[in-house]
Formats: structure tokens, C-alpha cells, sequence
């Protein structure tokens, strides 16, 4: 079974006592990629290196976190085509408008949500989004893009039914990470009906840790839990919804196989 986490931080503090067993423990259950997203310059390095160190495996973004986006984000722009012209990244991400947050800078959070489109654009390359109530403001700025053959994924999806219909339709992918084994969560109860070719998993590692963990560090290993969820609701067996999955995520970010 081979399994691709398409969002993972890896790189960050939380991992740096035990990364190469964070690694191990990960490819025993069968995953073998991992992508890490970009969220801002002070984390840069941590995320280039640990891409380095474990490049049989890794793959990595560029992009600015839109809760990072304040009144003056030129520099970080730079660095995200920076990154773009010096590393092979395979997405722009994660990006997009987070008002759970900060909702002073949502003019802000914008214009360079609209610039980083443009840049994967012109890098033909997907976008992985951050959506925190801002569904509406996201979903209206993509429909301008809709016939520029844009494709992504919308990281950690959390909508309902209809918002997961417009996702599908627009040509982008359901990242799919812990809260489907939340009790509350919500999207149990509608997973069936959206087809497994629109599914992409990730862990959000070290954050949203699937149950039994919850509350603890997630890793990417925990990925077998979100794997058993949706073997359960989809009615197939692991290895059919690992295989399809995996697909889409070669296919979403031009994986080689």
C-alpha cells in the first residue's frame, strides 16, 4: 500500500527531537511521499532543509500563509519566487483567506491570495488553499480564474455538501485530514456521495490529529486513521482507497510515480 500525505509540516519545532522516527514510523504504515507547505520566511529554512535531508521522499510548496498577510508583503512574495525559480515546488500553497483569525487585512489577504494564483499560473503549477470562514470570499476570486485551467486543493476541507459540489466543480481536490474521524465533524454524513477521484489525504501534521489521538502531536503516520474513516464510509477496502487517492494526488501535483 502506498499512501501520499499531500500537507504536512514536518519541518517545524515540534518534530525536532524524533523527525527520522517521525519518517520510519510514517513509511511503515505505507506512506512514501510527503509534500510539505510553505507558510512564511521565518520558517523557510526549517522546511528547505528537512526537504533536503529526506528528498527521496519530500516535495515542497511556495507560498505565503493568508495569516501571515499583513500590510506590507512584498518581501514575502519575493521569497515565494524565490522559491519557485530555485527548488522543483509542486504547488502554491498554502494560500488563500483565513478570517477566523484576523479579518483587518482581508483586502490584503486578497491581493496576494489573487497574486499567488497568477504565479502558479504562470509556473503551471496547482494551488492548495487555506479556507477558514472565508468559503464565499475564496470561492468568488476562483471563479474569475475558472476557464485558466487552475487546479488545486482545498487543504483541510470542513464545508457542507454544496460548498464540496462547487469545490469538485471548479476542477480542484478534497484535501481530506483528521476532522473526518471527529465525532462532530460533520463530514461523515455526506463523504459518500462526493466520488473518491475528488479525494486527496493529509494529516496537517502536527496539527487537527485524527481520533483516537486527538489532542495530541499529529504525525504523519497518523494518516492509517483517516485511511480506516474513509474506508468506512466509502465502503471499500484500504488498499482501494489508498490507490485512489494516491492517484489523485500524483495527478493533482504531477507526481512522479
Amino acid at each position: 500500500m502506498k499512501i501520499i500525505d499531500t500537507h504536512t509540516h514536518l519541518y517545524l519545532e515540534q518534530f525536532d527531537d524524533d523527525i527520522d522516527l517521525v519518517f520510519s514510523n510514517a513509511r511503515d504504515v505505507g506512506v512514501n511521499k510527503f509534500i510539505f507547505p510553505s507558510i512564511h520566511s521565518k520558517y523557510n529554512d526549517l522546511m528547505i532543509n528537512c526537504y533536503k535531508k529526506f528528498k527521496d521522499h519530500c516535495f515542497i510548496m511556495a507560498g505565503l500563509h493568508p495569516a501571515y498577510v499583513n500590510e506590507n508583503n512584498d518581501s514575502e512574495i519575493s521569497l515565494v519566487n524565490e522559491n519557485l525559480n530555485t527548488y522543483n515546488c509542486v504547488a502554491v500553497g498554502e494560500i488563500g483567506i483565513d478570517l477566523y483569525w484576523e479579518k483587518k487585512f482581508l483586502k490584503q489577504q486578497k491581493i496576494v491570495f489573487e497574486k499567488q494564483i497568477n504565479m502558479a499560473l504562470d509556473y503551471n503549477l496547482p494551488i492548495v488553499i487555506h479556507c477558514r470562514d472565508a468559503f464565499d470570499e475564496i470561492y468568488n476570486i476562483l471563479l474569475k480564474y475558472k476557464t485558466k485551467n487552475l487546479s488545486g486543493v482545498f487543504h483541510c476541507f470542513t464545508g457542507d455538501y454544496s460548498q464540496a459540489l462547487k469545490v469538485c466543480d471548479l476542477n480542484f481536490k478534497l484535501g481530506i485530514g483528521g476532522v473526518v474521524t471527529f465525532k462532530n465533524g460533520g463530514l461523515d454524513k455526506y463523504l459518500n456521495k462526493i466520488s473518491i477521484d475528488n479525494i486527496v489525504l493529509e494529516t496537517d501534521s502536527p496539527y487537527l490529529t485524527p481520533s483516537p489521538h486527538r489532542g495530541k502531536r499529529n504525525e504523519s503516520s497518523y494518516i492509517i486513521y483517516i485511511l480506516d474513516k474513509l474506508s468506512d464510509i466509502y465502503q471499500l477496502d484500504n488498499y482501494s482507497i489508498a490507490d485512489s487517492t494516491t492517484k489523485n494526488a500524483i495527478d493533482v501535483f504531477n507526481l512522479k510515480k
